[in-house]
């Protein structure tokens, strides 16, 4: 039964290239085809649902090994990358648990995204990404599970901006991504540096080998997956990002930031439970993290008038306990409350425009922090300046490195390479012309451009003229007059000569004439 696993992340995989291929010919495409773009989703889905059940029933009965190894993708040295997954335990469960809760999106999702501009590509884009998902959720070992957290990132960043025409959501999409990047580079640093201490990248040999690390090499890997999982999960400071993706449809949001992908730096953290342990530091790390983010989302959600914020915000301080309860140690706590939290807040999210349509014209309650001081009301009202302040700590020396960099290549390297500005100004032919159309003058003797001494200056000079001269005159000027028919002309006596000289007779004499040549 452990075979199953590579068909789970395969099937939505496959249901994504046949829609995306579909829509690509145009065999999928407009109204018409958004019955055939739904049952491709959902039945992929569907099977995807069934095997993964099939897969948990097999291990509840002890029928699996635990492990599948597929084979080897890349061997380099001591580096042995393998194809092989996880069938038992948690990973099951979770597997088993996001593809029932992507198959009832996936169905939520047929009627409310109707005479959507962008339905077969919010489809293509959720069947991806419910394959990068169980790919995270089941690998066995880092790269695996790094693929799903990209491709599952980038699936994000596509919904976010899914009304991309809207300044509002292609900007909170790419500041989502990139915070996320911060937590990418952070899981590549864990991995890097369990291959370096460990010689392997499987999950069961990093937890295995635990405890032959010594506390400060357990803590530094830690502390990566840790930042990781931090962003993946929008904890502090990462916060800020979950409010922002919000922009995406109401079926995305559900299950991007309700039941399943903000969970994936929880499980993550579950992981590398044996790791965590050898690790005090980074499990108070985790531990003090996810307080001040809990306390956090339940001080900002008690003042946001939005069902979305306000569910966004309870998320948050969901995900912050469970980052308590893993820092505390209370590991299958955090498990169950991972799942009863999953499934809780993709119906929160599902039912949020039902909500909205049902309370419509009744008069909205006072805040629950009007008795509690004035500046924790406006601290909670601007959401504690967190965006601010990341602007200030980070964007705005980011942007002022880069125009010092700007500034020291156009006044120090190109002086220094020799590049005048008028020559960088005037490099364009295109722009010369223009420039000559209107009026502009940048020298006075256009014709006479370069100079030189000698035979060889000389000859350079001629050759550099002659070239200018002939795209002057019939390169540019010649547009739009009789250049495209010299060039037709040209072409027909190409042609010409080229089906004269394949001739049968001409080929003989050019292949006597070789072999005289040659001997």
């Amino acid at each position: 039964m452990d075979a199953l696993v590579v068909l789970i992340p395969l099937m939505p995989l496959a249901g994504a290239l046949a829609i995306g291929i579909g829509h690509l010919f145009g065999v999928i495409s407009g109204e018409a085809g958004e019955s055939r773009t739904a049952d491709i989703a959902g039945w992929t889905i569907i099977m995807s649902s069934l095997l993964a059940l099939t897969l948990l029933g097999a291990d509840l009965l002890g029928k699996n090994a635990g492990f599948y190894k597929v084979g080897h993708w890349l061997n380099s040295d001591t580096l042995d990358i393998q194809i092989n997954f996880i069938t038992g335990g948690f990973n099951v469960w979770l597997a088993a648990l996001f593809s029932i809760l992507l198959a009832i999106v996936i169905q939520f999702s047929v009627n409310y995204m109707h005479r959507e501009a962008g339905y077969h590509r919010f489809f293509f884009i959720l069947s991806l990404f419910s394959s990068a998902i169980l790919l995270l959720v089941l690998s066995g070992n880092v790269v695996g599970t790094f693929i799903g957290w990209e491709v599952a990132g980038l699936c994000s960043y596509f919904l976010i901006a899914y009304a991309y025409d809207r300044p509002v959501a292609a900007a909170n999409a790419t500041r989502v991504f990139i915070t996320n990047r911060i937590g990418d580079a952070a899981f590549l640093l864990g991995a890097g540096l369990s291959y370096a201490w460990l010689g392997s990248v499987n999950w069961s040999n990093i937890n295995a080998a635990s405890a032959q690390f010594s506390p400060g090499e357990a803590t530094a890997i830690a502390l990566c997956f840790a930042v990781a999982a931090f962003a993946k999960s929008a904890q502090l400071p990462f916060t800020p990002w979950l409010a922002r993706a919000m922009e995406g449809p109401t079926p995305s949001s559900a299950v991007f930031y309700g039941a399943v992908m903000v969970h994936a730096g929880v499980y993550l953290i579950i992981l590398l439970r044996p790791v965590f342990e050898h690790a005090p530091l980074a499990m108070a790390v985790v531990a003090i993290v996810g307080l001040m983010t809990a306390v956090y989302g339940f001080v900002v959600g008690l003042t946001q008038t939005d069902v979305k914020s306000s569910l966004i915000f309870a998320t948050s301080g969901q995900l912050g306990l469970m980052f308590l309860e893993c820092g505390l140690g209370f590991w299958q706590l955090a498990g169950w409350h991972l799942c009863a939290h999953a499934v809780v807040r993709g119906y929160q999210f599902l039912t949020a425009p039902s909500l909205m349509h049902n309370v419509q014209g009744l008069r909205a309650e006072a805040s629950r922090l009007d008795s509690a001081p004035l500046w924790v009301y406006v601290a909670s009202l601007q959401r504690f300046w967190l965006d601010q302040v990341t602007d200030w700590a980070l964007v705005k020396p980011v942007r002022g490195l880069a125009h010092d960099l700007s500034y020291f290549d156009d006044h120090v390297v190109d002086r220094i390479m020799g590049i005048p500005d008028p020559a960088i100004r005037t490099i364009s032919s295109l722009a010369q012309l223009e420039e000559r159309m209107v009026g502009a003058r940048l020298d006075t003797d256009s014709d006479k451009f370069a100079h030189g001494s000698g035979l060889a200056g000389k000859l350079t000079e001629w050759m550099a003229a002659v070239l200018h001269w002939f795209e002057d005159r019939f390169v540019l000027r010649g547009v739009g007059k009789n250049a495209i028919n010299y060039g037709r002309e040209l072409g027909h006596i190409a042609n010409k000569f080229e089906q004269s000289v394949l001739r049968p007779r001409y080929l003989v004499l050019f292949v006597f004439i070789t072999l005289l040549v040659a001997f």
